[in-house]
């Protein structure tokens, strides 16, 4: 379970990093980046590390191949914890970001795992969005 503190902290940024995305605020959005980063970077390898602040980092960064490390580690950490809700989420998640840069046998992986996680989730509507980009990926 993530820290109470940490999530208020991380949940708080990604509020305001939509809002600075919104209003075209780049300085204001790179300044609250860089503070998530360094939540992220603080937390590494404590007892305060947990996959959702490296999802929200990741969710947060336009450099698509940043982006896939990012929920690489945060994979990494969600399946140290056995967090079937964050393994899919983060799968389905990286799995777009790989088709978008070509990674479709990569992206295929990420999603057989993750359909495989989301049989032990009850979000009904993550499970048909990792299920209808796997089929259109097998079907090519």
């Amino acid at each position: 379970m993530i820290n109470t503190k940490i999530y208020k902290s991380v949940y708080g940024l990604s509020e305001k990093l939509m809002a600075a995305a919104q209003k075209g605020n780049t300085k204001a959005f790179e300044l609250l980046y860089a503070e998530l980063a360094a939540i992220c970077t603080d937390n590494e390898n404590t007892p305060k590390d947990h996959p959702e602040q490296w999802e929200t980092l990741a969710d947060f960064t336009d450099d698509l191949e940043a982006a896939v490390n990012g929920y690489e580690k945060a994979l990494q950490k969600a399946v140290a914890i056995g967090s079937n809700d964050h393994i899919s989420s983060i799968g389905l998640s990286m799995a777009i970001l790989q088709v978008e840069l070509g990674q479709t046998e990569a992206a295929i992986n990420n999603l057989q795992a993750a359909k495989i996680s989301a049989q032990n989730i009850e979000d009904e509507e993550l499970k048909a969005e990792i299920d209808e980009l796997l089929e259109v990926l097998l079907e090519r």
